[in-house]
């Protein structure tokens, strides 16, 4: 099971997530109120599909021996009126001498990985107060 632990204390804004033995600091920008110390929480949201995407990517060119050798994503969130929802626009560049249905199906295998499959179906949070929040 995956597990991310986030923790505020008195620093405004300002939080601490370990995953394991990894430690970042998410934080709201200054015109927000925070110290802009780290990534915004959004900001976040957006890296972890972008990595996941391009880490994606890497594994299955490697896999099949596809001279891929870089690939970047640029990701943008849109809030948008309901019904419509929010969308994520990402924009894909693949580097390396691949060919034209090598890179169709690079974009294909772009949506298919575990963090887009887990934004494109309904996501149930569920939130309890425990007994004690810090440990």
């Amino acid at each position: 099971m995956d597990e991310v632990q986030v923790e505020i204390g008195n620093d405004r804004y300002r939080s601490v997530v370990e995953a394991g033995k990894h430690r970042i600091i998410a934080d709201e920008p200054a015109s927000l109120g925070g110290a802009d110390t780290g990534m915004d929480p959004i900001a976040m949201l957006l890296a972890s599909l972008g990595s996941c995407t391009v880490i994606t990517l890497r594994m299955y060119a490697d896999r099949k021996g596809w001279p891929l050798t870089a690939a970047k994503v640029r990701l943008t969130l849109q809030r948008q009126s309901e019904p419509a929802g929010t969308r994520i626009v990402t924009r894909l560049w693949l580097e390396g001498p691949l060919e034209g249905p090598q890179k169709t199906r690079l974009l294909e295998i772009a949506g298919r990985c575990p963090v887009h499959r887990i934004l494109n179906h309904p996501v149930i949070i569920d939130t309890r107060l425990e007994a004690s929040t810090v440990r």
